[in-house]
């Protein structure tokens, strides 16, 4: 959904003449999954980064126009609310020195990022949720300037009749409240994985996508605190579902899923399909092939594991997934090593899934996700053969030591897997994640919810591994 549209107001006519182009291009689509007419160009890796800008206290600061005006940097676009920016980067081969690649460009694009931010007297920080949002910042007074947000926000309210959004989170402390429009999802903020598959391997590597969510999770968890509530160690993941609710009428638009991919990722496209409403019927005049209005239509369907239909450079059309469970932060050598862990898994575990729903079904694997969404590094895991691990043994002994043989595999240097999958160990070894530091910091100082983002930007700066990071 990262396009803009011109138009905030629809028409009936504007939603029969989208339903009649998605249903010609889910059907031709299915031919193409058939066909097996994707490019054949796979295991390529990019992602997306959303970060906070902070003001000298710490707190949100409603800037990002300014920041990007005078950042003029392609890769750097704004977000949902007008304290969000993303940034971008290039697509890159699974193979060779690719996280350090990875790790450079990121790590440029948020230095020139930061060092605008600091010319206009701001921040930017990469963390889940912000500790210091506020209520009155989730409103759409401090909304992006762009179209397509204030019109999802149009229609999701009123496919809700108008009635408010109802949240209720509660672990450590119970947080519950009603709020009026879309806004909470820019609390919310990520790194989001892509992976390009082969399109023999697509389906498998969903699966595997699927189980390795529970286990990300608990290693990158980085959102405990929302509103001076201590909650989930990833509260991103209940507050995005709840902020997007459409009601008991409608399937959720934030979803882990309701099965494993059975023959193909086609069965999405076909869910999408026929179970989802339209949210924003934004009809375009691009030639069927385009697949236009299919994958808008996908991007207001926000999976945890969503693929993406794209484009190769030369035109070939791909398959992608792109993995939302991540949040951002705490630094970009975290975030990529984040990304090495999330590839090793998907490829150690789509060799193991014959008889997958058997070995572990799908509700389980679904019930880790929330498990390590709730508990972090301290969760407990159903896996395969009905065996319970904690999520630490699960990283430590089997998940990270496989993924750095499969790794291996793609012509990846021993001393780059080495580089990154050292640290996720070291994280999974002390159980400090972004989330644990966070926790860990207010329990030693008490809730100073500024002091502490400060603190958390100036580590972030150093681009230490958040295991490393002092409590002062």
């Amino acid at each position: 959904m990262g396009d803009e549209i011109q138009s905030r107001h629809f028409e009936a006519t504007d939603f029969s003449l989208f339903r009649s182009r998605l249903d010609e291009e889910t059907a031709h689509i299915k031919h193409v999954f058939e066909a097996n007419e994707f490019s054949e160009r796979g295991d390529i890796v990019g992602f997306e980064l959303e970060v906070c800008l902070i003001d000298s206290n710490g707190y949100p600061a409603p800037k990002n126009k300014v920041l990007l005006d005078e950042l003029r940097n392609p890769l750097v676009v704004p977000e949902l609310a007008e304290f969000n920016v993303e940034f971008n980067g290039s697509p890159a081969a699974l193979t060779g020195h690719v996280f350090s690649h990875l790790h450079d460009e990121l790590y440029s694009t948020y230095r020139s990022c930061a060092e605008a931010a600091r010319e206009l007297k701001l921040g930017a920080v990469a963390i889940g949720i912000l500790p210091t949002i506020k209520p009155y910042l989730l409103n759409s007074s401090y909304m992006s300037e762009m179209v397509r947000y204030q019109a999802l926000n149009d229609r999701l309210m009123a496919l809700r009749d108008g009635e408010p959004l109802h949240i209720d989170i509660e672990h450590d402390e119970r947080l519950a409240f009603t709020h009026s429009d879309v806004m909470l999802e820019a609390a919310t903020t990520s790194f989001q994985i892509h992976l390009q598959c082969k399109p023999d391997r697509a389906a498998d590597d969903f699966n595997a996508a699927l189980l390795a969510s529970g286990p990300m999770v608990a290693l990158s968890a980085n959102s405990p605190f929302l509103f001076e509530k201590s909650l989930w160690h990833e509260t991103r993941v209940p507050l995005f579902e709840q902020a997007v609710a459409l009601g008991e009428r409608y399937l959720p638009r934030v979803t882990f899923g309701q099965s494993y991919i059975k023959q193909s990722v086609f069965e999405i496209f076909e869910e999408n399909q026929r179970s989802h409403v339209i949210l924003l019927p934004y009809v375009r005049p691009e030639a069927m092939m385009k697949f236009s209005h299919l994958r808008f239509h996908n991007g207001t369907i926000w999976r945890w594991n969503r693929p993406l239909i794209g484009f190769d450079y030369d035109g070939q059309l791909h398959l992608r997934i792109e993995h939302r469970t991540v949040p951002a932060g705490p630094t970009i050598i975290d975030s990529i090593v984040n990304c090495a862990a999330f590839l090793g898994f998907v490829r150690v575990l789509s060799g193991s899934l014959y008889d997958l729903e058997k070995r572990l079904p799908f509700e389980q694997c679904r019930s880790n996700f929330y498990n390590a969404a709730k508990y972090g590094m301290d969760a407990t895991f159903h896996w395969f053969e009905g065996k319970e691990i904690s999520a630490q043994k699960l990283l430590l002994e089997e998940l990270l030591p496989a993924a750095r043989e499969h790794l291996l595999q793609h012509n990846i240097p021993l001393a780059e897997i080495d580089r990154f999958l050292s640290i996720a160990e070291h994280r999974a070894r002390s159980k400090r994640n972004g989330a644990r530091w966070q926790l860990d910091w207010i329990k030693q100082h008490g809730a100073n919810y500024p002091a502490m983002t400060l603190a958390y930007m100036r580590n972030q700066e150093t681009d230490e591994p958040v295991h490393t990071w002092p409590l002062n």
